[in-house]
């Protein structure tokens, strides 16, 4: 079952350090980019992942191929991705041993939530943090 209540969905954002972002753009008119800076400016390591912009910089971060790529821990896996492709960032994410997997506003993956669930990783289901963490008073994370 996603993380649905406003106390785990707060817990999780005000543990995790570092995000992996599937689905990155370096297009300023996606919402990804500007999501990406968002959680920047709250203090969150955002790691973009992209294969179509794979070896480039977004918001002063390399961008990686895909998750196997990063090698440092990740805590949460944002899905930029459409939801019949999301299940392949799902096993992505739980193959590289990330904590939980966030699919974004409209992502609705139940089968690929249920897999990653089965795995031992907290789920987040259409939902965006960057409105969750004002809505919920995250607090910033201070390095």
């Amino acid at each position: 079952m996603p993380l649905s209540t406003d106390q785990d969905i707060r817990d999780l954002l005000t543990n995790a350090r570092t995000i992996a972002m599937v689905g990155a753009s370096d297009r300023p008119d996606r919402p990804s980019y500007g999501v990406m800076a968002i959680l920047q400016r709250h203090g969150y390591r955002v790691i973009p992942v992209n294969p179509q912009i794979a070896g480039e910089h977004v918001h002063g971060e390399y961008v990686f191929r895909d998750l196997a790529q990063i090698g440092v821990p990740i805590d949460i896996v944002d899905i930029f991705r459409r939801p019949q492709a999301a299940g392949e960032a799902v096993d992505e994410a739980i193959a590289s041993g990330a904590k939980a997997v966030w699919m974004q506003l409209g992502v609705i993956n139940e089968e690929a939530a249920a897999r990653a669930e089965a795995a031992g990783l907290k789920v987040v289901m259409d939902r965006c943090p960057a409105i969750d963490i004002p809505r919920l008073g995250v607090p910033r994370i201070v390095a």
